[in-house]
């Protein structure tokens, strides 16, 4: 079933690929509006896209019998748009905050005293890192210092972006809960 202007409402016989690149120019810009939604830039909106694209080509059967494939792409994609405003707010947050609020209180002597503080922090940081199972250490260790994106990643060690965020989110966790045992 395709609606007067060609662009498909259903899943149809065929291709499921074909259907899901049709659904996907057809709804184009409907998408990228709804992953802008909570104040994204376009160029993020526009990752946000792709991403649902290339969820979607991994199985395209998740298109079947969907009543509005336009409905199921605008909420997919204003999905992964929250999905990753969450996480981009969760990973400043781990790794910003505590130095910048100490940096107001005055101590006896701020900079030794800080110094130490960074020097425990750095070493807790490290200890918590290697705790790290060993995929998940790797993860850890491309993403946050060699600046790799979670696709480089997926694809440097042949796992799928749910699992290389699984990873992340994972590691950020255990550092978080190391680092507030440390305060």
């Amino acid at each position: 079933m395709t609606t007067l202007t060609g662009a498909p409402t259903s899943f149809e016989a065929g291709d499921g690929r074909d259907l899901l690149n049709r659904a996907i120019e057809a709804h184009y810009e409907e998408m990228i509006a709804a992953a802008r939604r909570g104040g994204r830039t376009r160029s993020a909106a526009l990752d946000v896209v792709h991403d649902v694209y290339l969820k979607l080509a991994a199985r395209p059967e998740l298109l079947a019998d969907k009543r509005s494939l336009g409905a199921f792409l605008r909420r997919a994609a204003a999905n992964l748009g929250v999905d990753r405003l969450r996480r981009e707010r969760f990973e400043s947050r781990l790794f910003s905050g505590a130095d910048d609020e100490a940096a107001g209180v005055a101590a006896a002597s701020p900079a030794l005293e800080h110094a130490l503080d960074a020097e425990r922090r750095v070493a807790l940081l490290q200890r918590a890192i290697a705790e790290l199972p060993p995929r998940r250490r790797a993860v850890f260790v491309l993403h946050r210092l060699h600046g790799l994106s979670t696709s480089e990643i997926a694809d440097r060690l042949n796992l799928t972006r749910n699992m290389v965020d699984r990873h992340l989110r994972r590691s950020f966790t255990h550092c978080l809960d190391r680092l507030a045992e440390f305060d």
